[in-house]
């Protein structure tokens, strides 16, 4: 496993950490002892890194990973993310960041972050999810920056709006973030245009999610897959979208043929070789899946030439929004 700097953070992290999503729920029926025996797996094999949030199985999954860490040893850094107050999501132009992050809240939601994972500071705290329309006052920080000033957080980040990612980019120059975690796969490379070089610049740590694109850039899907009621890829991949996707990943999968790499294992690296990325967390469920991963730190860099044919798999799509 390689390692590099989670921005100025100070903490060194996995290239590859661990996605918690899918062991919270949210991903179709879970068998908690998969998870448990997912992140040992894990862990064992070098990761040092796993992001969890509030809303995944509301805290399920931040305790498991409480469980797990404490018969462990190893110091592991462990991101989790506080969400809005309900309403609008992401949140709309038009709400008010007062409502959505106000201090009571912050630090109450703060509070359970740290009795959930067990412990007294958090590595991370990451906003999940912000509108630009924020950005000229961003108070929800400045709550944030006290509770580090307090030693509640070690350091801040933001968990990027789907839709509209480069509207945190006025937050990591203004100095108001350390962490980013943004989409950025084979087909959804926009960051490269200005977010990721911003974050270079600013010394911004950057924690990629989604880089199988929900799936698609695994491989494993078929025009006949069907997804479980609940599971949130039955919306994300609804209508026409799944056989648009899989039709789009058999292409990069003819570009690769030859390479040495599988679909997946390219789908990582490439999010990998852009040098402003600190770590990608693919969501892992099950030992298999994490054995596959985290191999993946292991292999030799992609070439020139395959990274050049990946870049014009951009898919200009839009984002697909899981909901109705």
């Amino acid at each position: 496993m390689e390692y590099r700097k989670l921005g100025r953070s100070g903490m060194d992290v996995s290239e590859i950490g661990f996605g918690a999503w899918a062991i919270g729920g949210g991903w179709g029926p879970q068998d908690e002892r998969d998870s448990v025996a997912a992140l040992h797996k894990a862990l064992d094999l070098g990761v040092n890194f796993i992001d969890t949030a509030a809303g995944y199985g509301d805290g399920k999954s931040e305790r498991i990973i409480a469980e797990v860490l404490k018969t462990r040893s190893e110091k592991i850094v462990v991101a989790t993310k506080t969400p809005p107050l309900p309403g609008h999501w992401p949140p709309s132009p038009y709400c008010d960041m007062d409502e959505r992050y106000p201090e009571k809240y912050l630090r109450e939601n703060v509070e359970q972050r740290l009795r959930n994972l067990n412990v007294d500071t958090l590595d991370v705290l990451q906003l999940h999810t912000w509108t630009r329309a924020w950005n000229r006052n961003p108070r929800p920080f400045e709550t944030l920056r006290k509770l580090q000033a307090e030693g509640k957080i070690r350091a801040i980040g933001v968990s990027t709006p789907e839709q509209d990612q480069n509207s945190v980019i006025d937050l990591m120059r203004g100095g108001w973030i350390d962490t980013v975690q943004v989409i950025y796969n084979i087909f959804e490379q926009e960051p490269a245009a200005e977010l990721l070089p911003v974050a270079g610049e600013t010394n911004a740590g950057i924690i990629v999610r989604v880089v199988f694109d929900e799936g698609s850039l695994t491989g494993k899907f078929t025009p006949q897959t069907a997804f479980a009621e609940g599971d949130f890829r039955r919306g994300y991949f609804e209508g026409d979208r799944l056989e648009r996707a899989i039709k789009r990943a058999d292409k990069v999968k003819t570009d690769i043929d030859g390479s040495g790499f599988n679909l997946p294992q390219a789908a990582i690296k490439f999010a990998l070789m852009h040098p402003a990325v600190s770590t990608v967390i693919p969501g892992i469920r099950n030992v298999t899946q994490a054995e596959a991963n985290i191999a993946v730190s292991d292999l030799p860099a992609l070439s020139d030439d395959l990274m050049l044919k990946l870049r014009e798999h951009n898919w200009m799509r839009g984002f697909w929004y899981g909901g109705k």
